[in-house]
């Protein structure tokens, strides 16, 4: 990575930063949200060994849209259209209700661009660490259980798409509640 693909996620860092500033994760500890796109850009950094500016600043930006106030037109506008694509494609539609979209994830999973195959196999894994570690509140085993299991079928359409990854998910799986 250079410079300037350095300062792009550097940028994007910030303002995920910015959007998720009054943001708690539903975690017993209620940490803060930016913790989780910094977990995701780390994952695929340090451990998966993916240095494309592209994936790495929408995985910073991968929940901007959904939610906070953030536009797909301002990601386009600060960080260009592949990157906005890229978050786009991951990015939930918030009309529907949560089992359309759960199910949705699993039916769009295999068309998905490589950015934001890489993108969604991150988000999975720190997720099932997450909710292996410090639940959300009042989540009681089974939906803990069923959360893994929905997450296992979301990743089964993403395979072939990293192995290093694809390891990494299958060993969070094995720690299913």
């Amino acid at each position: 990575m250079d410079r300037a693909d350095f300062t792009r996620v550097a940028e994007a860092l910030s303002f995920a930063a910015h959007k998720h500033r009054d943001q708690r994760r539903k975690d017993r500890e209620a940490s803060p949200y930016i913790n989780h796109p910094i977990g995701l850009m780390r994952l695929l950094s340090a451990e998966a060994g993916v240095l494309d500016p592209v994936v790495l600043c929408a995985a910073l930006l991968h929940d901007t849209v959904e939610d906070t106030q953030t536009t797909p037109e301002e990601l386009d506008a600060c960080f260009g259209a592949e990157i906005r694509s890229v978050v786009m494609e991951v990015t939930d539609d918030r009309s529907l209700s949560k089992a359309e979209r759960k199910q949705l994830q699993i039916e769009h999973a295999k068309g998905l661009s490589e950015a934001a195959r890489l993108v969604k196999l991150a988000d999975k894994i720190c997720n099932l660490w997450d909710m292996a570690n410090s639940p959300p509140s009042g989540w009681d085993l089974e939906r803990r259980r069923a959360y893994f299991d929905w997450a296992r079928d979301v990743v089964d359409q993403l395979r072939g798409t990293h192995a290093g990854l694809e390891a990494i998910f299958d060993t969070a799986y094995a720690a299913k509640p």
